[in-house]
């Protein structure tokens, strides 16, 4: 799941080389955090949002798989 965050925001941002995805599993469910440059924060998010409700969107239909809620936390 990592690597696909990763796929997906490379191209939106200036800077790939400072992109962190951590993880962080409890019993029902798996947070990742997403940590971009600053100056990257606003390309991530986009207008009104919409950038990152399309990348939550693409995880959680990855996670379908899992018996746990996927969240996706832009830092």
């Amino acid at each position: 799941m990592k690597s696909l965050i990763e796929t997906i925001v490379e191209p939106l941002v200036d800077h790939p080389a400072e992109i962190v995805v951590t993880e962080r599993e409890e019993e029902n469910k798996i947070v990742y955090h997403l940590e971009v440059h600053e100056n990257d924060v606003g390309k991530v998010i986009g207008k009104n949002g919409r950038i990152a409700k399309s990348i939550r969107t693409v995880v959680y239909a990855a996670g379908m798989k899992s018996n746990k809620k996927i969240y996706l936390d832009i830092m």
